[in-house]
């Protein structure tokens, strides 16, 4: 069994940045209001033109320069999202058309909400694993402000836009992430109704349930993980967590002492941002020489689903 290790990191954000106070003229609610409970101050949202193709595209190549290699080396290609462009051809398959990958390329859009990145890190290490090639792409791209109800002010103010790519590179000697992925069939907390239902197509949930779902996955999901590959909190890194909420990150925080040097937020830039979410974190702490060469990053993801992961990933 082949394991693999990021090789190179790229984003792409869409232009328009949307702020409290932006959001305070759509519906009741204030910066303090937004701040105190989410932490959020801004997000992007895509403006009129801009689709998830554009920040796919963006991210990958950013990726790929980062990584070093070329749309020729690339095996497998998997677009995390619960918002493509067009349901067929999948933002998979248009990142394909894009970039130039071989006609061989494995290329499918997966969707498991938030925690789309982890299932799809898991499964392009998989596919590796019986792949001439070694290379894979592995993104996570959002345009959630197209579902977005933008009369409910406990969900409109949470949502982002963006897209944020992973290069893997698969050895024979390297270890496996120990992905642990997980579900709960749920349709009541966190919803999304598909076409033809007879109701919008618009983001629904019960934010005080899934909170408590949250605060409940998170640190299970990091005892397993550390469980799986007998290493402790002292020998990670860095956390890499799923931006929902800034209390329930500060939570798990507080409750394994990470110190700040092994934390980070960006919660307070772009928002909820689901599949985007952990790769844009990935992203930013790469290009600022937080994590590089042998870092050992555990991250943690939960969504819809209600779906939930964790992995310890290294960069080669």
């Amino acid at each position: 069994m082949k394991g693999i290790k990021i090789i190179g990191t790229g984003r792409g954000v869409p232009s328009k940045l949307v702020t409290n106070a932006d959001m305070a003229k759509i519906v009741e609610t204030s910066d303090e209001w937004i701040t105190t409970r989410t932490g959020i101050h801004t997000r992007h949202h895509l403006a009129e033109g801009e689709t998830i193709t554009d920040m796919t595209v963006l991210a990958a190549r950013r990726a790929l320069e980062n990584a070093g290699i070329t749309a020729e080396d690339v095996a497998v290609c998997i677009v995390a999202t619960l918002t493509p462009d067009t349901l067929v051809p999948s933002a998979a398959c248009c990142l394909q058309r894009e970039l130039g990958l071989p006609h061989d390329t494995v290329c499918f859009d997966l969707n498991a909400a938030c925690t789309g990145f982890l299932y799809a890190l898991h499964t392009a290490e998989c596919l590796l694993g019986a792949s001439q090639r070694k290379y894979g792409l592995v993104i996570g791209a959002e345009n959630l402000s197209r579902i977005t109800n933008w009369e409910d002010r406990g969900t409109c103010i949470l949502f982002g836009d963006g897209a944020s790519a992973a290069v893997v590179e698969a050895r024979e000697e390297w270890d496996s992430i120990s992905a642990l992925l997980g579900c709960h069939g749920n349709d009541e907390m966190l919803r999304v109704p598909g076409v033809e239902k007879g109701v919008p197509s618009l983001v629904y949930m019960e934010g005080t349930k899934v909170f408590k779902f949250a605060v409940e996955a998170v640190p299970w999901c990091i005892d397993q993980v550390l469980q799986r590959t007998g290493k402790t909190v002292a020998d990670v890194d860095f956390f890499v967590f799923h931006q929902a909420n800034a209390r329930i990150i500060d939570l798990a925080v507080r409750k394994y002492r990470i110190p700040p040097e092994k934390y980070y937020k960006n919660i307070g830039e772009y928002g909820n941002t689901s599949a985007a979410s952990i790769p844009l974190v990935l992203s930013e702490l790469h290009e600022q020489g937080k994590v590089g060469h042998g870092s050992r990053v555990l991250i943690v993801g939960f969504g819809g689903g209600l779906t939930w992961g964790g992995a310890l990933v290294e960069f080669a």
